[in-house]
Parts: structure tokens; C-alpha cells; sequence
């Protein structure tokens, strides 16, 4: 499955896992497990908790994501 066909969704970071996992409270009040997307590792993009990213959802898993894209803090 391709970048393309995942569900975006808006939300928040909550929780930081070990083994580079995040625990993501989703806009919908639904938390899912979510790992950086190679880009964001490829050019040292730092997420921490409270910051708001886009994850990118499968339909046919919805209890894992992948963080796409991490919003700027203003």
C-alpha cells in the first residue's frame, strides 16, 4: 500500500514508546500507535509530546498509523 492511499488524520502526540513509537490522540478521540515516516528520520525531523502531526491511517488496520507530517508550533 502506497503513502497515497492512507487515511490523513489530525491529531496530538500523547505518548512516547520505546523503539522510536508514538502514542497519537487522534481529532476524533481515537488513539493510535504511529511511527515517522521515512522522510521525517531521512531529514532529522524531531517530534516530541504535545505536537500536533498528520498520520496517515490504513483503512484495513486503524489501530496503526504513520506520522507524515509534524505542524509548525505557531
Amino acid at each position: 500500500m502506497s503513502k497515497d492511499d492512507l487515511i490523513r488524520v489530525d491529531g496530538k502526540v500523547s505518548d512516547l514508546t520505546g523503539g522510536g513509537n508514538y502514542v497519537v490522540l487522534l481529532d476524533n478521540g481515537v488513539t493510535v500507535s504511529a511511527r515517522l515516516s521515512g522522510k521525517m528520520k531521512k531529514f532529522k525531523i524531531k517530534v516530541l509530546v504535545g505536537d500536533r502531526v498528520t498520520v496517515g491511517v490504513s483503512p484495513y488496520d486503524p489501530s496503526h498509523g504513520l506520522i507524515t507530517h509534524r505542524q509548525k508550533a505557531g
